[in-house]
């Protein structure tokens, strides 16, 4: 499953696989206890494949700074929690993606990369390559 099918909804913590559509919104499964919500279409929504990180030229998507992650971390979980101290993220987001934007990516956005990564890593969801490279 790609990043397409993942979300963060504002609110609610973690990240959830989109299960179905429906009329007024949609259902959702918690990829942290497997419980389904139902989010209405005002609710604020990101689907992780649409989400970037800026860099001082470009920005960066997600998917990439995941693959970052993963290598270096040999495959495993980050060697760092998510509630780690603001320096000791910086540190470990500047080996990860040297030349991110300091002044536009927060220690809150560094947090949620880092446990986004580790909740997918759980769930077994660790294809992070680009799901359209048809087009060789």
């Amino acid at each position: 499953m790609g990043l397409e099918k993942i979300l963060a909804i504002g609110g609610k913590p973690g990240l959830f696989k989109l299960v179905t559509q429906t009329r007024t919104g949609f259902v959702a499964e918690s990829l942290l206890d497997g419980k389904k919500v139902t989010v209405g279409l005002r609710s604020n929504v990101s689907v992780l494949s649409e989400i970037a990180i800026y860099t001082l030229e470009e920005e960066i998507p997600l998917r990439q700074v995941f693959l970052n992650i993963q290598v270096k971390e040999k495959g495993g979980k980050t060697s760092i929690g998510h509630k780690e101290e603001k320096i000791k993220l910086e540190e470990y987001f500047f080996e990860v993606l040297p030349d991110y934007d300091e002044d536009r990516v927060y220690p809150s956005d560094i947090k949620k990369v880092i446990q986004w990564y580790n909740i997918l890593h759980e769930n077994g969801m660790v294809d992070f390559s680009d799901g359209d490279s048809s087009e060789e």
